[in-house]
């Protein structure tokens, strides 16, 4: 697949500047922009604090509205493992990138649009033992999130055509730096529903999300590739094994997907756990969460783009190191946080790792991977992450759980446990050999 660029970028590499502000690469990372307010105000945000709103009225519901939203997720990464790489098969098969990101965005934007139909409901109808509204958020949220993240599979992979080689770094990081600031779009969809009434968040937060699409959907050009023979879906998985069996030949690369399991545990389960922990260990009220998660996407917004720039100078192996060494600073600083101040400090530092290691991480792939397979690896380097987003907060939950009756220092041993997951991943690091 190949976008259509102008022949002065094709002959030598532009100026940072006039690489940025060309269409292709504007109408790319305004998609960045579209899918970050799904991911925060939906993952992170309304729906979480709809669910204790709706089904929390005691400190023993409240955990099983933890338990809704763990297992919701779960459940959609759990598709997530299975589809994932069948997708980077597909790039791999036809060069459609673009089809496949449209589809599944539609398919995204109606079912958080519905959300937000059905949580407005008021019916005593039960479907599965719960209230039929309750029931039907929940089952569209594992809808909507399921088809989000399969559509970032063919985004992530159409960074490789957007630039030469030594320029991913810097459009990677333009791209999360303007993702970033569609969170502080997004949240302020909290100043139209206050602190009641969450379900009205979805559908302002689904127009949003299809508004800022529209650019990569009319602007954005590809070639597919010639199909020579139609093969079925799910043959694709001969291909996957196939690949792992020439495992040898890409030992760089799965190498620093096992490192990425590890780091982005860390990363999955602090973004999914951030806002109980800080009201539990900390005392943060909603309002006060809220302002936290926006002083922490302005800080992934300025990391995002300083590592890009970094990145290209000092290589993407050496640039997730140095957020995983960041990671550990951010998640120190939480486990041992005994006051606000410190924990606005984390707060920060886990922001610019967070917009910082989606930035490494994809031109690391780029850069370890052939062009013929690249559609693949970004299939198994999205496998990796989903893996690990389901293991993660099993694990920290299971820490919880455990050491309940110790009161707040559950949730720090639980914390804790993710800066071994951090360590861990940065040992397997440096393993990764720099690509050539």
């Amino acid at each position: 697949m190949e976008v259509q660029q102008p022949k002065s970028q094709i002959e030598k590499p532009k100026s940072n500047v006039r690489l940025l502000f060309t269409l292709p690469i504007i109408s790319w990372a305004l998609y960045d922009f579209a899918n970050t307010i799904f991911s925060s105000n939906i993952n992170t945000i309304f729906f979480p604090f709809y669910l204790q709103e709706v089904v929390g009225e005691s400190e023993v519901l409240n955990q099983i509205a933890s338990t809704f939203i763990s297992y919701a997720n779960a459940f959609a990464s759990f598709l997530l493992v299975l589809f994932s790489p069948l997708f980077g098969v597909m790039i791999d098969r036809t060069g459609r990138r673009k089809k496949y990101i449209m589809i599944f965005t539609l398919i995204t934007v109606s079912g958080t649009f519905l959300m937000g139909v059905f949580g407005g409901l008021g019916t005593d109808t039960e479907i599965f033992g719960l209230p039929l509204p309750l029931a039907m958020v929940i089952l569209l949220f594992i809808l909507s999130k399921f088809f989000f993240h399969s559509s970032l599979v063919f985004y992530d992979s159409m960074i490789a055509d957007l630039g030469q080689k030594e320029e991913i770094p810097v459009i990677s990081g333009f791209g999360v730096a303007v993702g970033y600031l569609g969170t502080l779009l997004g949240l302020t969809v909290y100043l139209y529903v206050g602190d009641s009434g969450f379900h009205q968040a979805f559908i302002p937060t689904s127009l949003l999300f299809l508004l800022f699409s529209l650019p990569l959907f009319i602007f954005i050009k590809e070639k597919p590739k010639p199909q020579k023979a139609k093969q079925s879906f799910l043959s694709g998985y001969r291909e996957i094994i196939a690949t792992f069996k020439e495992m040898k030949s890409y030992k760089g690369v799965f190498t620093f997907m096992v490192a990425y399991f590890f780091l982005n545990d860390a990363i999955a389960t602090t973004i999914a756990m951030m806002a109980v922990y800080a009201k539990a260990i900390v005392g943060f009220s909603t309002s006060e969460f809220i302002l936290l998660y926006l002083v922490s996407t302005v800080s992934s917004v300025i990391g995002s783009f300083i590592f890009g720039l970094l990145t290209k100078k000092v290589g993407a192996r050496r640039g997730v190191a140095y957020v995983g060494w960041l990671m550990l600073l951010s998640l120190g600083i939480a486990v041992f946080a005994y006051s606000e101040w410190m924990f606005w400090l984390a707060g920060s530092l886990f922001g610019v790792a967070l917009g910082s290691m989606w930035v490494t991480s994809r031109t690391l792939i780029v850069e370890l991977t052939p062009e013929e397979k690249r559609g693949q690896f970004f299939g198994l380097f999205a496998f990796s992450g989903k893996v690990s987003s389901i293991l993660g907060p099993l694990i920290y939950g299971s820490i919880t759980l455990a050491f309940a009756s110790y009161g707040n220092l559950a949730s720090r041993l639980a914390l804790g446990s993710l800066i071994i997951m951090t360590v861990i991943g940065l040992i397997v690091h440096t393993r990764v050999k720099e690509a050539h």
